[in-house]
Formats: C-alpha cells, sequence, structure tokens
C-alpha cells in the first residue's frame, strides 16, 4: 500500500523555489540598473529639477584665459618662414557679432607672409638693397601734394608730412566738403605744424599723445588732443581692471571707442614702434578704414619687439611694406631726413638714413 506524502513537504519546496526566482529577478535588475549608470537616473530626473554639477575631477582641465590668444601678435624670431596655414592649435573662431553700425570684420590674421629672400646667400646687403630700392621709388605720380593749402607744394622733397590732394583721391573734396577726418599718433613731439594745417583747412583732426596734461582738449573747433597712445595690443585685463583710464590702446579699439569708421589720413611718428602697430593694422584690417598713411620709419634698429638676424629683420621690414601695396595702398611720395644719423642697423653703411617719412594713398579709397 503506497504510502500518502505529507502535505506539508509540498508547499516547502513550492515557496523554495519562488524565492529563488526572485532572488535572481533581483540580482537580474541591480546588474542591469548598475550597467545603466547615470543615463537611468538622469531619466527618472524630473524635467523642473536643476541638474547637479558634474564632480570636480569629471571637470576638464582649465586652459588659457578666454582672449588670451588674442594679445599675442607675431614678430620675426628668425629668419625661417612660418608654415601655411599659421601654427598653434588651430584658428581661433571669429567674434559672434560686430557692433552695430560697424563693420563685420573677417577672421584675424595672425602673421603676416613673409617674402622670399632678396638673393640666395640671404644677406643683409641682399635685403637692405633691396628694402632701401623699395622706399626710395614712388609707385604712382601725385600733381598736387600739399599740408598748408589745396595748392601745390613747390618743393615736396624738402617737405616730409604731404598728402596727396589729387581729385581721383576724393581728400580734396573731403576737405572743401568739411568731412575731412584725420588721425596724428606721436609721442611728445612738440612740432604740430601738420596737424594745426590741416584743422585750418577744414580737417577734424585727432592728435594722440600720452604726454597730454589731460584725458581730452578741444585746442581749437577742429583740433583734438587725447591723452592716449596707439599701441599693437590692447592692455592686459587685470591691468586695465587696476588703471580704469589705461591710455594705450590698439587703433582699432579707439576707432570702435570714438564711433569713427574712417580715417582719411594717419599721420604715425612713433619712435621705433611703427613696425609693430603696422604689423597690427595689417593683420586686424584697420588698413581699410584708411585713405592715406603717413608714416616716419627708423631704421638705426629693428624696433620694439623685432628680433632675428640683420638679415631676417630687414626682410620683416620689406614684408610688411609689401602687405600694403597688396591692400592697394601706393607710396607716392618718399623723404630722406639727413639731418638724423646716417646708421642703418647701428652701422654706417649703404649711405642710408636712419630716418624715413614714407606715404602711401588707398587707391581704393572712396
Amino acid at each position: 500500500m503506497a504510502r500518502e506524502r505529507s502535505p506539508g513537504r509540498g508547499c516547502s519546496s513550492l515557496s523554495r523555489c519562488l524565492l529563488g526566482a526572485a532572488l535572481l529577478v533581483g540580482l537580474r535588475l541591480c546588474a542591469e540598473l548598475r550597467r545603466a549608470g547615470p543615463r537611468s537616473l538622469a531619466r527618472s530626473t524630473p524635467s523642473n529639477s536643476a541638474p547637479r554639477p558634474p564632480a570636480a575631477h569629471l571637470l576638464p582641465a582649465p586652459g588659457p584665459p578666454r582672449g588670451a590668444s588674442r594679445r599675442q601678435v607675431t614678430y620675426v624670431r628668425s629668419g625661417r618662414r612660418a608654415p601655411p596655414g599659421g601654427g598653434g592649435s588651430g584658428t581661433p573662431e571669429p567674434g559672434c557679432c560686430a557692433p552695430r553700425g560697424l563693420p563685420r570684420r573677417k577672421g584675424p590674421r595672425w602673421h603676416i607672409d613673409l617674402q622670399p629672400w632678396a638673393g640666395p646667400a640671404q644677406s643683409l646687403d641682399e635685403e637692405a638693397l633691396r628694402f632701401l630700392r623699395y622706399i626710395s621709388t614712388t609707385q604712382i605720380a601725385c600733381d598736387h601734394m600739399s599740408t598748408d593749402s589745396l595748392a601745390t607744394d613747390s618743393s615736396p622733397a624738402k617737405t616730409p608730412w604731404l598728402v596727396c590732394l589729387d581729385d581721383r583721391f576724393g581728400l580734396a573734396h573731403q576737405i572743401r566738403s568739411k568731412q575731412c577726418r584725420l588721425y596724428s599718433l606721436g609721442l611728445g613731439s612738440d612740432d604740430t605744424h601738420f596737424e594745426v594745417s590741416m584743422a585750418n583747412n577744414g580737417c577734424e583732426v585727432h592728435r594722440f599723445d600720452p604726454s597730454v596734461k589731460s584725458a581730452h582738449i578741444l585746442e581749437s573747433q577742429r583740433l583734438w588732443y587725447h591723452r592716449l597712445s596707439i599701441n599693437w595690443r590692447d592692455p592686459h585685463p587685470a591691468v586695465a581692471a587696476q588703471k580704469l583710464h589705461s591710455n594705450t590702446r590698439k587703433l582699432g579699439t579707439i576707432l570702435n571707442e570714438f564711433g569713427h569708421h574712417k580715417i582719411d589720413v594717419l599721420k604715425a611718428d612713433l619712435e621705433s614702434a611703427e613696425w609693430k602697430v603696422l604689423e597690427n593694422l595689417i593683420l586686424e584690417d584697420v588698413l581699410e578704414q584708411i585713405g592715406q598713411l603717413i608714416f616716419e620709419i627708423h631704421l638705426h634698429w629693428p624696433g620694439f619687439e623685432v628680433g632675428g638676424s640683420d638679415s631676417s629683420v630687414v626682410r620683416f621690414w620689406y614684408s610688411l611694406l609689401k602687405e600694403l601695396e597688396l591692400k592697394d595702398f601706393r607710396l607716392f611720395h618718399s623723404y630722406k631726413d639727413l639731418s638724423k644719423p646716417q646708421l642703418f642697423l647701428k652701422k654706417d653703411i649703404f649711405n642710408a638714413s636712419s630716418c624715413y617719412t614714407l606715404s602711401w594713398v588707398n587707391t581704393r579709397w572712396k
């Protein structure tokens, strides 16, 4: 006769089976949640709750301050040409929007394109002869050059500061209609004959000189003095924060602050800072806002923040002036100052003066 099975033993086995199944399901859910990680948490976060910041060890490494790379201006340190496309970590993104009423500018350039060497030897003689020949040869004829009046100057070769008043370039018309604007960049010079003459002829003249006692002085109806110096870079933000009325600016910054879109004439006597300032005007496309350039250049030493061998320095100077030519500026007057020491990079060679005044006209100026 078969033995009867106890009813309690079957229930106990069923309970153990159900408990084991529940444990397996729980372990599987834990594994799935662990594998999903933060994504499942993010999906469960209500839409109106603010996300928590990432842990400190998950944050990216801090980079350079924003805008720091824009203060670096490339200049010649050796005779080697920079590779095409520039160096560094890539082209920075251009700014979103230009100020209202101002033309939108292209992305900045970070170095000028150096011209090929003047000869195979890459020597100072080859570079200097090419450079001196270039600055001594006018590229366009100007029939009417003057400062004191709209009449032709009888002896332009004896006058360093001259403007071209040919009708095709529009400056004479701007002066007659009292719509001319001139910027004069200087460092403590007492000779303001050119500025006063242009103001008397009808130009709105702004002279920038850090030695001026007051921030802004209206000397006459059309002649302003500003206690500002034009540099090839703006001051560092930390320095500007400590000095609320910093008196150093790039020319492009001054134009934006003053609300001036165009300069009919830019005169500069910057005592060897002209090479870096000219480079900045080229790299930031400020030249497009200038009608005529009158620069005094100094050749007795390389200039501020320009270095390298003598031949590479002269090649850099020449490349800057060729950039002007590429921007449709043409040399119409060259003045060799024989009253200054006859020095070329601290040497008495090539019968060169240490100081020349060069005048260009923008042939696309309207």
